[in-house]
Parts: structure tokens; C-alpha cells; sequence
């Protein structure tokens, strides 16, 4: 069985409210680690105790690309001290992902992180939302992005949600290209109102006993990685939710 962890950007006002009582809160629902959005100016040692403490490993952090640019000296020592060595890229600017040159420009940039990430003993990974799924003549932005960045150096953190809500399937990227992701972004999506939205894992459309039984198989993928952002309910009830539901179906699969 794959790993569990928790996007804490799906917790993000209970975290900016007291962040290391939430941390505490998502070990004590059984997830086996966090996926950072921030640090809440929370001194490294001091994260580091109490993840221990509630049980939870570093599943990753979304750093910005700006960050990624001019501080990963800074980045890399934070992360080494609280025990995380996945790096991943969220997000791209609205204005560096207009065009196919847009796209090469960003591979080749991804290239040059990703090897001064390996060279610090980091694994460097990039999370995709909607937009990378627009065509730039006949091949999409996360196409480029797969076939003209290093393995060596570049993973990938599927996020199935988004991948669905642009109309493709993630289990064809899945099986397309097997030994390029390193972890997967779970959330479910429902229709409403004809509007296409997140909702808690187990009450949506997307298949996620497909999805554990591929994940099964893809040699480089340690971690499948709850995240909402839409909620009926306290976020908190949500991800607990979540993770029930993702736990029975992998006991149920085995």
C-alpha cells in the first residue's frame, strides 16, 4: 500500500490559526504525512519534534517558483532539517505559460532546478492544475513538460482531479509514462449546478480504487495525496472523511 498524506493547503485556515495543533490533528486521523503549502514561520526544529510527535513524515513542499529561483539555499536547509526531500513546483504565472516557447523555456528551467535539487540529495517534482492541458499544436503544455525535462531530474505529481476536470484521463497518463511520477494528488469531483467542483474523496466521480490499483505498479511513486478545496463542512471533517474512505479501499484491494 502507498502512503497517505494530507495537502495542508486543504487545512489552511486551521493551520494559519495554530499550525502545529492541525499538524497534531491530521496524525491523529491516520494519515502517514504532510505535504507543505508554508511553514507558518515555524522555526525548523521545532516542526521537526512535533511531526514526530504526531506521527507524520514529510510527504513534500510546494515551494514557489520564485523561490525556486532565488532562494533554494534557503529552501534546501529548511527542508533538510525537518526531514523533507521532495520539492515540488505548485503553480506557474499566468504570463510564463501563454505559449509553446512558454513551455520549453519552463522544461529547460525545470532541468537546471531539478539537478541542483538531486546534487542536495532532493527529488524535485512538478504539480499541475487545468492549464497545462491547453494545445499548443496538437500537444498540450504538461506534454511538453514530460517529454523535455531530464528524468533524471524532473518528477511529477500528477494531480488526477485537475486532470479529469480538463477532460483527460490520468490513468492514460498514468500508464503512458509510469516511471515519471512520484506521487499523486487525490481529490474527488462532483458536478453542480453544471459546475465541475471538489468534494471529498468516496462521493464524487473519479475512480479511485483504479487509481490505488495503478499506483500499485508505478516503481517511483511513494506517496497518493489527499487535497479539497471546496467544502460543505469544516475542512478538518472533510479530510477525515477522505482518508476513511482511502483507507477501507485499500485494505478492501489488497
Amino acid at each position: 500500500m502507498k502512503k497517505f498524506g494530507l495537502q495542508l493547503w486543504t487545512v489552511k485556515d486551521a493551520a494559519e490559526r495554530d499550525f502545529l495543533g492541525t499538524l497534531r490533528r491530521v496524525g491523529q486521523m491516520g494519515y502517514h504525512g504532510v505535504e507543505f503549502a508554508g511553514f507558518h514561520n515555524t522555526p525548523a526544529e521545532v516542526l521537526r519534534k512535533e511531526m514526530s510527535e504526531a506521527g507524520l513524515s514529510a510527504a513534500g513542499s510546494h515551494t514557489s517558483i520564485e523561490m525556486l529561483e532565488g532562494n533554494l539555499k534557503e529552501v534546501f536547509q529548511y527542508n533538510k532539517t525537518i526531514g523533507n526531500h521532495l520539492i515540488v513546483c505548485p503553480w506557474l504565472p499566468e504570463e510564463r505559460r501563454k505559449t509553446e516557447a512558454d513551455y520549453l523555456e519552463l522544461a529547460a528551467l525545470f532541468n537546471t532546478i531539478g539537478k541542483e535539487c538531486q546534487e542536495e540529495g532532493f527529488l524535485f517534482a512538478y504539480h499541475n492544475h487545468d492549464f497545462e492541458f491547453t494545445q499548443f499544436g496538437g500537444k498540450t503544455g504538461y506534454e511538453i513538460l514530460l517529454t523535455q525535462t531530464d528524468p533524471n531530474f524532473v518528477s511529477f505529481e500528477l494531480d488526477c482531479y485537475w486532470v479529469s476536470y480538463s477532460g483527460y484521463d490520468p490513468l492514460e497518463l498514468l500508464t503512458k509514462y509510469p516511471d515519471r511520477f512520484c506521487s499523486l494528488h487525490l481529490k474527488d469531483m462532483k458536478i453542480v449546478d453544471g459546475r465541475k467542483r471538489s468534494i471529498e474523496i468516496g462521493t464524487g466521480q473519479l475512480d479511485f480504487a483504479a487509481l490505488l490499483n495503478n499506483a500499485k505498479h508505478l516503481p517511483n511513486l511513494n506517496w497518493c495525496i489527499v487535497e479539497q478545496e471546496q467544502f460543505d463542512r469544516d475542512p478538518l471533517e472533510s479530510c477525515k472523511i477522505s482518508i476513511d474512505y482511502l483507507t477501507a479501499l485499500s485494505v478492501d484491494s489488497r
